[in-house]
């Protein structure tokens, strides 16, 4: 089976691309964040048309996660419980025999900003969520953009951004919450070793430069570990395909046995 997560950034703008990938790809499972749409104009009939079911939690012009599935979906959880204020940014569907959920983490902007202390409450509200919702002895998937690089490994320059924001002790420590709580990084978890980001700025050209950050994650449970074959980031999809322009997240896909 194979699962993804991608920050799609603004599902109307990039919709035809989208199909694109998933026609190339043909994944059985997957996260999308940053709709930037409401439900009702979710377009349900083009993924139909290939196979997929789908659940979204929208929100006009801002945030939206949605999953596309091969499979039947169950939703278990449409937004983080007391975060609702942040926005349209969580949801928990059962599906392939998987607990699943996408999420789109706040930006937090920089240290200085009110979004700031909000990013780093809404992450512990998100540990909460798992750590009473759910079983780390069970089959469960957390994916998504979270804005976090979790090591230095996972920057492109840790030395001048080390300190500043996706790059600060108290993100990583929220996010090693999670994985202390049975949650494992399962691309660090093959790739120890390999530098590979996920996200590039549009600007200065950056994806040729090499200027990146990995931010999205497919975390899971013991149980999902031990069934992970391989994970990727789909640098391909960084870029243009046949005029269509790409979001500046790449996929990432895991293949489960």
């Amino acid at each position: 089976m194979r699962i993804a997560t991608w920050n799609i950034n603004g599902l109307r703008a990039r919709l035809d691309f989208v199909l694109h990938w998933l026609e190339a790809r043909q994944p059985d499972l997957v996260g999308l964040q940053e709709l930037k749409s409401t439900d009702d104009q979710f377009p349900s009939d083009a993924f139909e048309e290939r196979g997929y079911h789908a659940a979204t939690l929208g929100q006009k012009a801002w945030n939206g996660v949605a999953v596309l599935s091969r499979d039947s979906i169950e939703v278990r959880q449409s937004g983080l419980p007391g975060q609702e204020e942040m926005g349209a940014r969580l949801l928990t569907v059962e599906s392939h025999g998987l607990s699943f959920t996408t999420v789109y983490c706040p930006n937090g902007k920089h240290l200085e900003h009110d979004d700031y202390p909000r990013k780093l409450a809404w992450l512990d509200a998100l540990a909460g969520y798992f750590e009473s919702a759910h079983d780390p002895g069970s089959p469960a998937v957390l994916c998504g953009d979270f804005n976090i690089c979790p090591a230095p490994i996972d920057s492109w320059n840790e030395k001048e951004l080390s300190g500043k924001i996706f790059h600060t002790d108290e993100e990583r420590r929220r996010l090693r919450r999670l994985l202390d709580w049975g949650l494992h990084d399962l691309f660090r978890e093959l790739h120890p070793d390999e530098q590979v980001f996920s996200w590039w700025d549009y600007r200065g050209g950056a994806f040729h430069r090499g200027m990146g950050l990995r931010i999205d994650f497919l975390l899971g449970t013991r149980e999902v570990l031990e069934r992970t074959r391989s994970v990727e980031t789909d640098r391909d999809y960084r870029k243009k395909k046949e005029g269509l322009t790409a979001s500046d997240h790449a996929p990432v896909i895991a293949e489960l046995g």
